[in-house]
């Protein structure tokens, strides 16, 4: 039987909307010929990596700096964050011309501290979770009186979140199911109160981060959500799943292949889910990408080993006699069979390997998994001992 529970209502969702019309971007919605064939369903794209600071961050915010009464403007705010809702502060607190001290935790993406540093917000990084960020962000808060601007604790940011699922009601009528990451809770919690109201038959599903260490997933890298977005999702998810930072990756690797868009590690959770086949029906799914703001260092490198899970990359070593020519040899093998090559490493000195011979480790640009296997069957056809690194 469904509990009742607090947060916003749909007339204060609605009121955020209306608060929001001239600042954030109603973000467009994308079918997926692609992500439809591999999820084997209608497959819908909803691109708050296109909002204003490159998340769905600024809708709560603004929503929160909009509702300070004139004494609480001249004492400002403060925030925590691993880097979007600090983004949407800080933006949120210069358009409205008011201070903001932002708190980081000291890893968070560059990218996003410099962006909050932009938007001309004091920006300080501590300790090395959102938790020693938090902490300090409240102590701040009592010592200069400064507004602490909760990324999900909070019913005002929650009901900003929430215009997400008014959106998406007007623009994907038709959708089943709705898949939305989940960290502290605040987008889920928004999205689920505002699509229970207006379409209470949609299935809401929560997409988490498995529980490592560290993530590529970033934005929601807590170790729980809030009590306060807990007591509504605890009613209104259908689902919580989580997925690994492999599936992540490879989900960032084909938005940006196949869709054209840059997705941060949260943000792709929910396509990551689709693809794994964690999420049961079969009708149009909605995957929401939260956000964009992935550090360009770290998207290289999502990059990279997405390509080479996928076998768009070879990586492999093998020896070859130490004489003239045996180098030119190989090279000439792997460009029969279209292996194109962009690093080589030779190496004679410090190795395991005969005297009279020299290690080789080639890395390649391939067309997909077999043609790997076809290479190294090439080479080993030719006499190389290959051993495949990547």
């Amino acid at each position: 039987m469904a509990t009742e529970t607090t947060g916003p209502t749909l007339t204060e969702i609605e009121a955020a909307r209306r608060g929001l019309a001239d600042v954030a971007r109603v973000t467009p919605v994308y079918g997926s010929e692609t992500f439809s064939r591999l999820s084997g369903r209608e497959v819908v794209l909803k691109a708050e990596n296109l909002q204003r600071t490159g998340s769905f961050k600024v809708r709560g915010a603004v929503t929160r700096v909009a509702a300070l009464t004139e004494t609480e403007r001249a004492a400002g705010v403060v925030a925590a964050s691993a880097g979007n809702h600090g983004q949407a502060v800080a933006w949120a607190a210069r358009e409205a011309g008011i201070p903001a001290a932002i708190f980081v935790p000291q890893d968070a993406p560059m990218a996003k501290v410099e962006a909050c540093r932009n938007y001309a917000a004091a920006t300080e990084l501590v300790g090395a979770t959102f938790e020693d960020a938090l902490a300090a962000a409240l102590a701040y808060a009592d010592e200069t009186g400064a507004t602490f601007v909760h990324p999900y604790e909070d019913e005002t940011v929650v009901g900003g979140q929430g215009t997400i699922g008014l959106e998406l009601a007007d623009q994907v009528p038709e959708v089943e199911t709705v898949l939305v990451p989940v960290g502290g809770g605040g987008l889920a919690a928004g999205i689920a109160l505002a699509l229970r109201a207006v379409k209470p038959d949609v299935r809401i599903v929560g997409v988490e981060v498995q529980r490592d260490r560290y993530t590529i997933a970033d934005g929601i890298a807590v170790k729980r959500p809030g009590e306060f977005t807990s007591s509504i999702l605890n009613d209104a998810l259908e689902d919580l799943v989580a997925v690994s930072d492999e599936e992540i990756s490879e989900a960032i690797v084909l938005l940006l292949e196949r869709a054209k868009l840059v997705v941060e590690g949260a943000g792709a959770v929910g396509v990551a889910a689709l693809l794994a086949g964690r999420v049961r029906g079969s009708g149009p799914a909605v995957a929401v990408l939260s956000g964009g703001n992935i550090d360009p260092t770290m998207l290289i490198s999502v990059m990279r080993h997405g390509l080479t899970v996928a076998g768009r990359y070879l990586v492999v070593r093998t020896q070859l006699a130490d004489r003239p020519g045996e180098l030119i040899k190989l090279l000439s093998l792997v460009a029969e069979e279209r292996g194109n090559v962009i690093a080589v490493e030779h190496h004679r000195e410090g190795m395991d390997v005969p005297v009279t011979a020299t290690e080789v480790e080639l890395t390649l640009v391939t067309r997909d998994e077999d043609h790997c296997r076809q290479i190294l069957a090439a080479m080993d056809e030719h006499g190389y001992t290959a051993q495949r690194l990547r």
